[in-house]
Order: structure tokens, then sequence, then C-alpha cells
């Protein structure tokens, strides 16, 4: 067995064999992308995309499947270099129907070039072990404007309550009419007329109603699958290490796939930004590398080893 909170140097592979299976509710990598370049602190080179994907990714990523919990997801950090391979790989591993999601995270950068388009984005691929997936969905809150309607219950604005392609959607059990309208609307008769009676539709000049949706009453705007909003490492955040990925970023994919007490683990972990998020928000963690730098570079990116070893004790 691995020891939980610690960050093990050595061959993932091996490592990864000592874990328990059905163990981790989360695995998220970072693992190298086949660019031909060398880091400093890895070489980031195969012969062949089909080489790197079928004979080093893929060993690891069907390991990973066996430790995850039936309710486990991996998320899997890559570019656009190898990664239409990637996701053939994770469709052969975790079959078809377990992928949940490509997620572009917009980099940025103002890399000139002349005979091509600068890229500016990473792309995660997201997979659940089964359909029983732990998902905790995470909510933005509404930018509201002084111009927004309100009325004894509140701010609200409003959403369509028939379907302008009847044709396309067709919900014939749905089709009535209503203040003489006669359309296929998105809710029954019965809800109709429930709320009309509590004054949460607003009808236009012909009659048409929509319906009412009060702030107070909704989450917010749901994340989508385009993140803009985390930018690459900036100022103190910094490290000492080629490949380091934002903690805010580690922390929203935690916080959508793990909660409090669970186990996650990063095997190709680098500067550790794994471990940082999960001691941030009370997960456990497993960090592997086969490169000692990267555990030392983990270490020393705390204060002092007494307030490191005394965040570990708040979630062991």
């Amino acid at each position: 067995m691995l020891v939980k909170n610690e960050y093990t140097v050595g061959d993932n592979i091996t490592m990864m064999e000592k874990l328990d299976d059905d163990s981790i509710q989360l695995c998220y990598i970072d693992p190298p992308y086949n660019t031909g370049r060398d880091f400093g602190d890895f070489e980031d080179c195969f012969a062949s995309n089909q080489e790197f994907v079928t004979y080093f990714l893929k060993p690891r990523i069907e390991l990973i499947q066996q430790k995850l919990k039936n309710d486990g997801t991996i998320v899997v950090h890559c570019d656009p270099n190898a990664s239409h391979y990637i996701r053939f790989m994770l469709d052969d591993v975790f079959g078809e129907r377990n992928f949940r999601n490509e997620i572009i995270w917009v980099t940025g950068g103002n890399k000139k070039t002349k005979r091509l388009l600068a890229r500016s984005h990473d792309t995660i691929f997201v997979y659940s072990r089964s359909n029983k997936q732990k998902f905790n969905m995470i909510y933005f809150p509404y930018q509201l404007s002084d111009k927004v309607k309100f009325d004894s219950r509140g701010k609200y604005s409003t959403s369509a309550a028939h379907n302008s392609q009847p044709d396309v959607i067709k919900r014939p059990n749905l089709r009535y009419t209503w203040n003489g309208h006669h359309k296929q609307w998105w809710i029954s008769e019965d809800t109709m007329k429930k709320l009309h009676d509590d004054d949460r539709l607003v009808y236009n000049a012909k009659g048409v109603p929509r319906i009412k949706r009060y702030y107070s009453e909704m989450d917010g705007i749901p994340i989508r699958d385009v993140w803009s909003d985390i930018s690459s490492i900036q100022g103190g955040e910094k490290l000492n290490y080629a490949t380091q990925k934002p903690v805010k970023l580690i922390e929203r994919i935690i916080e959508l796939y793990s909660d409090q007490g669970d186990f996650c683990l990063d095997c190709f972990a680098g500067s550790g930004t794994l471990g940082r998020a999960c001691l941030n928000m009370d997960r456990n963690f497993y960090l592997i590398d086969i490169n000692d730098k990267g555990k030392d570079i983990f270490e020393s990116s705390f204060d002092n080893l007494t307030s490191n070893l005394t965040k570990f004790e708040k979630i062991v």
C-alpha cells in the first residue's frame, strides 16, 4: 500500500499496483503530450503518437481504470497534438458510453504565428468508470443589471412556454389550446394552469405566455465545457517546473468529481498541483512521479515543513 497524502517517486505502473482496486474517486493526469520538446524536467518525445498512446499511455490508463471506484472519474489533460488518439484509446478502455465531457481550457498566450492559427487552449477529457458517476454541478452567480424585471416575489427573468419547432421535437401530448393559442407547449396544461393561478406567467400583447423564473429560486448559471475564467500560471504561484498547471484549475476538477474525504490520484504528479488542491479542499491524495525534482518542489512549496504537516493532519 502507498501512504496517503504523500508524494512517491518511482515508476507509476509499479506504484499504482500497490493501490487497492476500486479505491480512487478521482484520477487527474497531465501526462506527456509527445510534443517532441525537451522541457528540462523531462523529454516529451516518442517515435510516434501511436507508440506514445498505445504502448506508453494505454497500460497506465487501464491500471487507473481498475483503481477507480464504480462512481469514479478519470480526467486526462492533453493538447491537440495527440488528443484524437487519446480520445479513441479512452473510448476503448472506459467505453464510449462512459465519455462525459471534452472540456476546453482557454490558456491564452501571445505567440505569433504566420502559417497556422496560434493555439490558445488545452483539451481535458472526462470519463467515468460507470453510469453512476459522482458529479457535483458548479454554478456561477447571475450578473443582474439595474433593468432586471421584478415583482413582489423578487427579481426574475422569463423563458418560453411553447416550443417554436414542434415538428422537430414532437410531443403530441403537450399540444393543446391555451388562452386562444394552439401550440406545443413545454409544460402540461395542468402545470400551465397552476402557474397562471400563481401569477408565474407573463403574457405578451397577443396573449402568448412566458414563464417567470425567479433568481432566488434558481441555483445560478451552470458551468459549461469551455473554461476561460482560469488563467495560466501567474505570479507567486509559478514554481520551477515547466508544465505546472494552476491550482484553481485542479480545484475546480476536484470539486466537480469528488467530495470531502475522497481519495484523488495523480500518477504524473509533476510539481504536485493536485496535492496542493486536495489540501485546500479536504481531499486525500496519492502523488506519483518518476522525477524526484517534482517531489522536492512540492514539499518546498509550503512555507515550512511544520505548517505542511499540520495541513496534512487535517485530512488524515
